[in-house]
């Protein structure tokens, strides 16, 4: 009897394997008014999920480039004309399914800049041997990438005179890595980028960071006249499209 049952529950998994067929989905992340992030970033770290258990189905990360400026960014985009083209970074995905089903996707990106990591998701039905190819899923990613490169992480600066200047220095772009100049497609002067400075808890003020003469770097000066802990809050806002990107860094003063 039970030789008999396990043949049975067998062949019912042989029949499940053998009626599983072989699904591909082409997944890109796109940085919200800007272009594909791919390897440069440290790409998108992409999930294929069942909707309805959770497993895991496929991931990896999208591989290539941002592609093309002007067929993204300039030209018009028609419907049904593909406009990612080859060199825009992607993941391909390959799923076993016998039956439609519901599949959520995750994008986490960029993976290179964990500090300005950001998760977005989506679902989409796919059916059985029905590829999804060509420019695929595109995954919007909104937000900029910043990181904080002054004052560094738990700094102790001593206070001489009563009176100091602490430089602020960030590093401010696109979730792509385009970057950020003035007059640039990207342009320096529409975005708001400043920094909100704590002491002791409390804040204290806020600094307008300025474009600092090098691609996608912004600076200011915080004049500290007074010891204790400070928390430095970077930020960087699109009014136009509301894309904004945070990052923070603390310091001592002595």
């Amino acid at each position: 009897m039970k030789k008999l049952l396990l043949g049975v529950l067998l062949l019912l998994f042989m029949a499940s394997v053998a009626g599983a067929v072989q699904t591909r989905l082409i997944v890109r992340a796109r940085a919200r008014d800007a272009k594909f992030i791919g390897s440069t970033m440290g790409g998108a770290l992409v999930v294929v999920r069942n909707s309805e258990t959770g497993e895991v189905m496929d991931k990896g990360f999208t591989v290539g480039g941002t592609g093309n400026t002007s067929t993204i960014m300039v030209q018009p985009q028609h419907r049904g004309v593909p406009y990612a083209g080859s060199s825009a970074a992607k993941f391909e995905a390959t799923v076993d399914i016998d039956e439609p089903t519901l599949v959520t996707i995750e994008v986490s990106a960029p993976y290179a800049q964990r500090q300005s990591l950001e998760k977005t998701s989506t679902q989409l039905w796919l059916i059985p041997g029905k590829d999804v190819l060509g420019d695929g899923i595109i995954m919007e990613v909104p937000g900029f990438s910043v990181d904080v490169l002054a004052p560094q992480a738990h700094e102790m600066i001593r206070l001489s005179g009563g009176r100091l200047s602490v430089p602020i220095r960030a590093n401010v772009m696109m979730m792509c890595g385009c970057p950020v100049t003035p007059g640039g497609l990207w342009d320096a002067n529409r975005y708001e980028v400043a920094a909100i400075v704590k002491h002791n808890g409390a804040v204290s003020e806020t600094i307008p960071l300025t474009y600092a003469g090098k691609t996608s770097t912004f600076e200011g000066n915080l004049v500290v006249t007074r010891a204790g802990v400070y928390e430095v809050t970077v930020y960087s806002f699109d009014p136009a499209t509301g894309n904004a990107g945070v990052d923070k860094t603390t310091f001592m003063v002595r």
